[in-house]
């Protein structure tokens, strides 16, 4: 019999894509794969595993499941008219041959100038230092609250991961995270943040992360498992 209750909803709604459970007499363990036609996520349990353990086994398998999502989905080059979500706000990319080199964000458009050939350059290396401006700056916020100094701040593109704090203090993030909506990228940034002081995932660990975001964490960690695919195929042509 499976259990139920708003607890199993609720993890169920953490999945970026609906996820269909099949109990199996003759399963050992538990397999998860993504049915690329369907869109849906398939997980296959021995006969006797509860429904809420096995979305919870699931979840844990958050990184494998944005990377099969990211790589179905086409890529969105940063191409003259392609519009992206900078800061969760749809934003035109334009070339102009009057505009200057650096692009330059004006209302609704990102205005970039220079030879056409080096277009995506100019834009992803625009994106890199705004991300970087911007999350430096929410580091220093969440740490001053936290009453810790971060060693560094530096963004990348690690691919499966949206950020990472190090032992020695270091914390990276992923530059992908400006076109999210603030709330999603504070989220990211306040659970590295909380890092700083816990290296783990414990209770005081929670606790501490939810004092530095504040209310509507866990919509906002929703938020960014739902957008998190298709951040991560823009900028890239497939």
């Amino acid at each position: 019999m499976w259990s139920s209750g708003r607890s199993e909803a609720a993890l169920a709604a953490e999945f970026p894509v609906p996820i269909e459970i099949r109990p199996v007499r003759s399963a050992r363990r538990l397999r998860l794969r993504y049915d690329e036609g369907r869109g849906i996520l398939k997980l296959t349990c021995p006969q006797r595993t509860s429904r809420r353990a096995a979305l919870a086994w699931a979840l844990d398998q958050r990184e494998w499941i944005e990377a099969q999502l990211a790589n179905a989905l086409p890529g969105e080059p940063f191409v003259p008219g392609a519009v992206i979500p900078l800061e969760g706000i749809d934003t035109r990319l334009v070339w102009s041959g009057g505009a200057f080199r650096v692009p330059k964000q004006v209302a609704d458009e990102l205005l970039c100038g220079g030879p056409v050939a080096g277009f995506e350059r100019r834009i992803a290396s625009f994106l890199r230092g705004r991300a970087l401006e911007l999350m430096s700056a929410e580091v220093a916020e969440f740490a001053s609250i936290a009453g810790v100094t971060p060693r560094s701040v530096s963004v990348g593109d690690a691919g499966s991961r949206w950020g990472s704090c190090s032992s020695e203090g270091k914390i990276r993030l992923s530059w992908r995270l400006v076109l999210a909506p603030a709330t999603a990228r504070r989220f990211v940034v306040a659970h590295e943040v909380a890092h700083l002081v816990h290296l783990n995932h414990g209770a005081e660990f929670k606790a501490l992360e939810a004092r530095l975001y504040g209310p509507g964490l866990a919509e906002a960690r929703t938020v960014l498992r739902r957008i998190g695919p298709r951040l991560r195929r823009f900028g890239r042509r497939r």
